[in-house]
């Protein structure tokens, strides 16, 4: 059999069932066979009880030879296809059934094993391999319970456990792998998702932060800009005066010298910011960071209202906060804003407040707020109540969601140093409301 044949080249994402590697189930029937080899051996040599040893023993040697074979015949870090990972599982079923057979089906204290092989397929195989082992399993139980060999006890004496403590034997057998299998399942699944989530996270504050960078390319793109231009513009003047004045290319001499010195202009704009410092460019007012935030929203079909704490002319109030431009920030509520734009019917109302001890964004709509049957699960990856996901819906300009945006933007609010917190608006109104807390002293550079 071809290597590559054990291999899955299908590319599946963040999300899908991970494949296993060949070096897990290798070192996991390892163990098991050191465990079983030194169950079977201190039974009859320790405790001198009884058993088929001979039969025992070649049914632990077979599952040594199979990883003996996989090892040398293929590399461990190989990631298995589905269907192979899945019939190596059906084999450690079998396996572990003969070994109960011959030791007292499930009268034997390590029947319990049948949930090893599938909670394994629950966190890393699809659905219907963990179906299937699931169903040999129980098939397996059952015909333990009815045949096998008698468990290996004192010479000379006869131990039998009641019908009843067998049949108890078999229900706690199939509910734990009923309940270890789909405990396990969500376990992963949730890992998957979390795991996917961050990546798309991590990719989104990386653009961001490349897109803030964008200032100091430009700044060092007119440094290096600035000779070449001056030398057009010397070439173009020296051009002009050896040109006579009626030539017929002077126009476009003059045009030539004038947007050279529109070029040297606009680069010399962008030097002085530079020249200006990083840390008075990277300085911004609360209120003038949400306007620039609100501005590209404001339309026909919401209107944008915002409040603030200077509304109150309060002096005790302190000063407006400064915040550093961040670009975890400026992503975040632009999400929730841009959420609150779609789902609101016609206003939508920010309002930031702060105090000597914290600076709060409180952003409301007057949609139909947040759904009770999600709200609990709100900030979790892949949670969206927009329509389309999932679904062909085939509606050109339909906005579908894929339940990452208000994951992300909570996750990168949070990571600077926010609390987010989430309500709809007490009746008689409607609408969602989310409420954004930062300790003065951590965002506002006065106060740092």
């Amino acid at each position: 059999m071809p290597q590559d044949v054990l291999i899955d080249t299908k590319p599946t994402s963040g999300t899908e069932i991970g494949m296993l590697r060949l070096r897990t189930l290798v070192r996991l029937r390892w163990l098991a066979i050191v465990g079983q080899a030194g169950a079977v051996l201190g039974v009859h040599i320790v405790l001198g009880f009884p058993l088929p040893l001979g039969f025992c023993l070649a049914a632990i040697a077979l599952s040594a030879w199979l990883n003996i074979f996989l090892t040398i015949r293929w590399r461990k870090s190989v990631r298995l296809h589905e269907r192979y990972a899945g019939l190596l599982l059906v084999y450690d079923v079998l396996q572990l059934a003969v070994l109960l057979y011959l030791t007292g089906g499930l009268e034997n204290p390590f029947s319990f094993l049948f949930l090893v092989p599938v909670t394994i397929s629950a966190t890393s195989l699809p659905n219907r391999w963990t179906l299937w082992l699931g169903l040999m399993a129980f098939a397996c139980a059952t015909l333990l319970a009815f045949r096998h060999f008698p468990l290996p006890w004192l010479p000379g004496e006869h131990f039998e456990l009641p019908d009843i403590y067998i049949g108890g034997m078999w229900a706690a057998i199939v509910c734990g792998v009923v309940f270890s299998a789909i405990y396990a399942r969500r376990i992963a699944d949730e890992a998957r998702q979390m795991s996917a989530a961050l990546s798309a996270t991590e990719m989104v504050l990386a653009r961001e932060q490349r897109l803030s960078a964008l200032d100091g390319m430009a700044a060092a793109a007119a440094h290096e800009l600035g000779t070449p231009l001056a030398t057009i513009a010397l070439v173009a003047k020296e051009l002009k005066r050896e040109m006579p004045a009626d030539a017929p290319h002077t126009e476009d001499i003059d045009l030539l010298i004038s947007q050279t010195a529109r070029c040297r202009e606009i680069l010399a704009r962008l030097s002085s910011r530079e020249a200006q410092t990083d840390e008075m460019y990277q300085r911004t007012a609360i209120l003038p960071m949400i306007e620039d935030l609100v501005a590209p929203l404001r339309g026909p079909d919401a209107v944008i209202a915002v409040t603030s704490s200077a509304d109150l002319d309060d002096k005790a109030l302190g000063s407006e906060p400064v915040f550093r431009r961040n670009p975890a920030i400026t992503y975040g509520l632009g999400n929730l804003l841009e959420n609150a734009v779609d789902f609101a019917e016609s206003r939508v109302e920010v309002d930031a407040r702060w105090t000597p001890a914290q600076v709060s964004i409180s952003v409301r709509d007057d949609g139909p707020g947040f759904h009770e049957n999600i709200f609990d699960r709100l900030g979790d990856p892949f949670v969206t109540t927009r329509p389309g996901y999932g679904e062909d819906s085939g509606e050109p300009g339909r906005h579908e969601g894929m339940g990452l945006g208000f994951f992300i933007a909570k996750t990168l609010l949070e990571r600077s140093g926010a609390t987010v917190s989430l309500a709809n608006r007490p009746a008689p109104e409607h609408g969602a409301v989310v409420h954004v807390v930062w300790p003065r002293s951590l965002v506002d550079l006065g106060r740092a």
